[in-house]
């Protein structure tokens, strides 16, 4: 908790202390107070009370170890992709999905003045979300662990020529002046989150509810295996949303999947499509299963 920027540090402890109150309240979120995962978690859990972490891993382990109820991660971006590696982040957690949010992301250019600005910090995310206007302007992009904690830095280090690229709301806690709004270079920036507990939602909570399932799974190193393994959601008109790809370890050998469909165990053609699947895979793990946040289709 104490790696936060000096200005930050105040609003953490302001909020790690509500959050130590009612534990069963808390919403951990990833970054500085006034971040975008700070702005979800308030939006996606009003009555929650938000607790900052450091990094991605320290929000999953504020739920493993009881300091929160649940736990709010970015996962995707309409601009600029994949945001956290939730395939390894997940599974290792042990923690369930248990539902998911999508949020306008609007970025703001802020510093001590209105510049003008020879390089700007935030998240390598919003950085790569308003690339364009920075090559633009010729601000030099430097990484930062969050946009609000860049914020925060800028303010800390008093340099009028550093920018920061993090939400409106960020200038008004860290005492920083807005140079341009909506900086981001595409109008319909977009954040898929995911939030996360625990234990698995309650399969009666989703009844009559448009599910989403996401697992993991491994295919067998031989021909074909991806598509023998993908062939039942086909076959049984299950409707998949999102296939990635990904490694683990150096061999090279075999990929892992990350996949959303649309359902829920326990409806027959999701049953059978992910019987087949798992038949011809080394290893699948179902992540969670949860209400859609926004329609698919």
């Amino acid at each position: 908790m104490r790696s936060f920027p000096g200005p930050a540090l105040a609003i953490v402890d302001q909020l790690r202390a509500a959050a130590e109150r009612e534990p069963e309240r808390a919403i951990a979120f990833q970054g500085s107070p006034g971040a975008n995962s700070h702005r979800a978690a308030t939006e996606a859990r009003p009555d929650a009370l938000p607790l900052p972490c450091f990094s991605f891993e320290d929000a999953l382990e504020a739920v493993k170890d009881g300091r929160a109820g649940q736990a709010i991660i970015p996962i995707e971006n309409s601009q600029h992709g994949r945001v956290a590696d939730i395939h390894f982040l997940l599974p290792e957690s042990g923690l369930s999905i248990v539902g998911e949010y999508f949020m306008p992301i609007h970025h703001a250019l802020m510093g001590l003045g209105k510049g003008p600005f020879e390089a700007a910090y935030s998240h390598p995310q919003a950085l790569g979300q308003s690339r364009l206007f920075l090559r633009e302007r010729g601000i030099v992009p430097l990484s930062h662990a969050d946009t609000a904690g860049a914020a925060a830095f800028v303010s800390e280090k008093g340099d009028p020529t550093l920018a920061a690229i993090a939400p409106a709301i960020a200038a008004e806690l860290y005492g920083l002046e807005i140079a341009e709004t909506h900086v981001e270079d595409s109008e319909d920036n977009m954040t898929r989150f995911v939030i996360l507990a625990g234990e698995p939602l309650p399969p009666g909570e989703l009844a009559g509810a448009d599910a989403i399932t996401t697992f993991i799974f491994e295919v067998k190193n031989i021909p074909a295996a991806l598509y023998k393994a993908l062939g039942g959601f086909a076959t049984n008109g299950v409707n998949m949303t999102k296939l990635e790809s990904y490694q683990e370890g150096a061999s090279f050998s075999a990929s892992k999947f990350y996949a959303d469909i649309m359902g829920a165990p326990g409806d027959p053609a999701v049953d059978r499509a992910l019987e087949e699947c798992a038949f011809h895979s080394k290893e699948l793990r179902v992540l969670g299963t949860y209400s859609q946040g926004r329609a698919r289709g």
